[in-house]
């Protein structure tokens, strides 16, 4: 018969029951937080919040609208729920509660919400009473911030390799010598090398040698000083600092906000313009700061961000705690990171309306960009070849349809580059 071991049972016995208590304690702390908010759901009303309210309300500060956190601790919950289903009914008909809270926020009419029901309401009260996030902790790393996970610095590493590689060195040497004593003292003799000529003698005195290192000299300096010629006015990876930072990883990458939507002027103008200050403000009259928790899982530092955009308000004049401008604008001076010679020309709208070429085919790829920099070397080679690789479209455009019938024939192919239809004519792009 097979014996059956016993012997960890009580262990075992031990954990199911700590498992048991933990499941029960779980469900009777989630059932006495649901009682105590009416069992409304936190989480369901943060989406409702956001999704209704975000635009014109925050938790913690004033915006729009009065700030929201605690809110139901202000006012009777069954006259929150008319309220916000109909505010200005409430004004209309004479609330006096109704009538200096929308006096108090420079009679700016606040949405009504007829479709919201009660439930959905209580959802969003019972994440308005949510206390505020506390500060992360600062970070401390081991080792006094300089060094490595288990503690130990780089440098030190590095210091003790060297270390015993001189000790092997001189080891080295303390032994030679000694071997040398034993031989001496034993009357042992060892061959010595004689000396031969220097390297550079016999370098110079084989004439063949020199002259084919003087041309391979002479090739090579003239490649480098071609390449250095050649650079002169290419500035790719050139990524300067801006006066506001503007992040278009966050912008473009990861709130998805179409690159026309700012450089509206792309699409039917020469330049793509720079954004004007009121175009900013569209989004950032409501977004002030950065949701601490949110963007701190994601690597962004919230303080930087807020400065940033206080930075913003300041240049447009905007008044964050009277929720309004002031009139008193300061101009930002941008660096401009591409530009073009005097004498090339390019348009923006040939490009991106009429040829549907991506930005990204150009500016590389912005919506991975932290801070932007020239991503192409924008050449006159680099140009060429584009209008050489690059295809015609033909949908739905007569005019170049016509022209295709003729040049395919000439050519012999289905479809054309750029280049096939003149594009590398020196007209398309100098005066």
């Amino acid at each position: 018969m097979k014996k059956v071991n016993f012997r960890n049972l009580p262990s075992q016995l031990s954990l199911l029951l700590l498992a048991v208590t933990l499941t029960f304690s779980t469900t009777l702390f989630s059932q006495d937080a649901a009682a105590e908010t009416g069992g409304a759901d936190a989480v369901a009303g943060k989406a409702l919040f956001n999704a209704n309210c975000a635009a014109c309300h925050k938790l913690d500060k004033k915006a729009t609208g009065p700030a929201l956190r605690g809110v139901v601790d202000k006012y009777d919950q069954a006259w929150l729920y008319s309220w916000i289903k109909d505010s200005q009914g409430m004004v209309k008909s004479g609330d006096a509660t109704a009538v200096v809270l929308f006096a108090e926020n420079n009679n700016s009419v606040m949405t009504s919400f007829p479709a919201l029901s009660n439930g959905d309401i209580d959802n969003i009260l019972a994440y308005t009473s949510t206390p505020p996030p506390s500060p992360p902790p600062p970070i401390e790393v081991a080792g006094g911030g300089n060094g490595t996970g288990d503690g130990v610095s780089n440098n030190i590493i590095l210091a003790a390799l060297a270390l015993v590689f001189l000790l092997l060195v001189a080891m080295l040497f303390l032994v030679t010598g000694t071997l040398k004593k034993i031989a001496s003292a034993n009357g042992v003799d060892y061959p010595v090398k004689e000396k031969g000529l220097p390297i550079w003698k016999v370098f110079v005195q084989n004439q063949f040698l020199v002259m084919v290192c003087s041309i391979f000299l002479l090739l090579a300096s003239a490649y480098f000083a071609y390449g250095y010629v050649m650079q002169v006015g290419v500035d790719q990876g050139y990524a300067p600092v801006q006066p506001i930072h503007f992040s278009h990883k966050i912008h473009a990458g990861d709130n998805k906000v179409d690159c026309n939507y700012c450089h509206s002027s792309a699409r039917k103008s020469k330049t793509s313009g720079i954004p004007s200050l009121n175009v900013c403000m569209n989004c950032h009259k409501n977004i002030a700061d950065y949701n601490g928790e949110e963007d701190a899982a994601n690597g962004y530092d919230k303080a930087f961000y807020d400065g940033e955009i206080a930075k913003l308000y300041d240049a447009a004049g905007w008044d964050v705690d009277e929720q309004k401008y002031t009139g008193e604008t300061k101009p930002v001076k941008w660096t401009r990171i591409h530009n073009l010679p005097d004498f090339a020309y390019f348009n923006h709208s040939q490009h991106v309306t009429v040829a549907g070429v991506d930005c990204q085919k150009c500016h590389g790829p912005v919506e991975e960009m932290e801070i932007v920099e020239q991503f192409a070397p924008l050449t006159m080679g680099w140009c060429i070849n584009c209008h050489r690789e690059t295809n015609v479209d033909l949908k739905g455009n007569e005019y170049y349809e016509k022209i295709h019938e003729e040049l395919s024939k000439k050519y012999g192919v289905d479809k054309l580059t750029i280049a096939q239809m003149g594009g590398l004519e020196c007209g398309k792009c100098h005066y």
